[in-house]
């Protein structure tokens, strides 16, 4: 099979399209035929050698946490789920036509393949994040990164929840910030100010790692009610990391309830072919992202 794999630790040009063996499903696990990927920015922080606890590297290795596709192998001890559904998880080295799942659900109904390729780990961190900040309603959540795959969950579950969101993101964005109930202003010179003058803040989120930390913690007052998912310096400043996952069969639980109550949509802002991997890497480590990016595996239904 094809495989997305590196050897080294570096940019993007370190990743490598192989031949490798295919996976198989072991006790707990399935193995699904991959239609699409999702591109998380904690994959290239692992390709470029970052030390993130909760995903140790060894060499040479995979790349991909989510997908979506139709499974085609059952571990032992496995219900619920049959050769041929259509399901979408997380799992490990997922950018290749064959991958394993530990945790995983059955597609709502409407999803293409690429949109439920954005889900899995971008739910589980909104909802992650939203819960550890002790954000709650009718209190006032700061994302700073807001128009990414985790800013545009964390703004709708926090709407769905009687949480007002201010979020900062860049000026084509902000339209789009605001058709998903949060408060806009952009980034950049001047933003602090910007905050205050929309309101008093709760809470804060760090989901682009751009350095903004010490702005977060005064504008909260408390550097307890800041969380970084991106910026791996903030413990100095009092601040969490958050980069363990939490439940992610229960994540996908909530994300097909809340999809199929039109309550979650995350666009596919682009899609890449697998061979296109460092591309999507690159592009995804620029940022301006608005929704999600995901590898195309396969095209066929």
């Amino acid at each position: 099979m094809k495989k997305v794999s590196f050897a080294e630790f570096g940019g993007p040009d370190v990743l490598r399209l192989i031949d490798a063996e295919e996976p198989h499903a072991g006790p707990g696990r399935i193995r699904i035929a991959v239609r699409a990927a999702g591109v998380n920015p904690v994959d290239w922080r692992v390709r470029e050698g970052q030390v993130l606890g909760a995903h140790p590297t060894v060499l040479p290795s995979g790349v991909g946490l989510d997908a979506a596709g139709i499974v085609d192998e059952v571990g032992a001890g496995v219900e619920g789920v049959k050769a041929g559904d259509r399901v979408f998880g997380e799992g490990a080295d997922t950018y290749a036509e064959f991958a394993v799942l530990s945790a995983w659900a059955r597609m709502p109904e409407g999803l293409t393949f690429e949109e439920a390729a954005g889900y899995p780990s971008v739910v589980e961190t909104a909802l992650r994040v939203i819960d550890q900040v002790g954000v709650r309603p009718g209190e006032t959540l700061l994302v700073s990164g807001a128009s990414g795959g985790v800013g545009s969950a964390v703004l709708q579950i926090a709407r769905e929840r009687g949480i007002a969101v201010i979020g900062t993101g860049g000026a084509a964005n902000q339209d789009y910030l605001r058709g998903l109930g949060a408060l806009p202003t952009t980034y950049g010179e001047g933003w602090v100010e910007r905050v205050r003058g929309l309101g008093r803040v709760d809470a804060a989120l760090d989901l682009a790692g751009s350095g903004v930390i010490p702005e977060l913690v005064a504008l909260t007052g408390d550097p307890g009610r800041v969380i970084t998912i991106a910026d791996l310096g903030a413990p100095e400043f009092g601040v969490r990391f958050s980069g363990v996952a939490g439940s992610v069969p229960d994540a996908l639980a909530e994300a097909v309830d809340l999809i199929g109550r039109g309550r979650l949509h995350i666009p596919v802002e682009k899609s890449y072919a697998l061979a296109e991997a460092a591309q999507a890497h690159a592009d995804s480590r620029a940022g301006h992202t608005r929704g999600r990016r995901v590898v195309v595996v396969r095209s066929d239904v």
